[in-house]
């Protein structure tokens, strides 16, 4: 990838690398990469939403691509983020059959009581909490090994099948 790389037109710097997390002899945090010439850009070598899902097909996963310097944020070594991410907002039924735009108390949303939501969470051990807070509710769950990214895009999709995504992801993951 290294000699593929030093000949494409672009003075690129390595934000979001593949060696750095497990010692591979791949592209590193910091490394410059290209023929030096512009454009100035940040690249992120590792897939966005994970390299399992890539490889396999799965979630379809949102790629990586250069953008220009300065402007990708560098999660660091190991950065856990706590995730939420749900579609537009709908009018839910409200006491007395009203329309309020506002989700209702005791979990409703999206005109659905907790036990009709289906949540989607990172599968780790992090996300235990999570994952009891939804079975208490009654809701279902839908466990990933990764993807969470393409899993918070689901929950935005009407008729997904996912209402919200729940839990704590790692960049990068471990």
């Amino acid at each position: 990838m290294r000699a593929m790389l030093a000949t494409v037109d672009m003075d690129g710097v390595v934000v979001i690398g593949e060696g750095e997390k497990d010692h591979a002899p791949m592209l590193h945090n910091g490394e410059h990469i290209g023929n030096g010439t512009p454009p100035l850009v940040d690249v992120a070598v590792d897939p966005v939403d994970g390299t399992r899902p890539t490889a396999e097909g799965v979630l379809g996963p949102c790629p990586s691509s250069p953008r220009r310097a300065g402007a990708m944020y560098a999660p660091g070594r190991l950065v856990y983020m706590e995730k939420i991410a749900v579609g537009r907002r709908r009018p839910v039924r409200g006491p007395g059959g009203t329309r309020r735009g506002e989700p209702a108390p005791g979990g409703r949303r999206q005109g659905k009581a907790g036990r009709d939501l289906t949540a989607i969470i990172l599968d780790r051990p992090r996300n235990l909490p999570h994952i009891e807070a939804v079975r208490r509710l009654g809701g279902r769950i839908r466990l990933i090994r990764d993807g969470d990214i393409s899993a918070a895009i689901a929950a935005a999709v009407e008729d997904s099948g996912i209402d919200i995504l729940l839990g704590i992801g790692g960049s990068p993951e471990r």
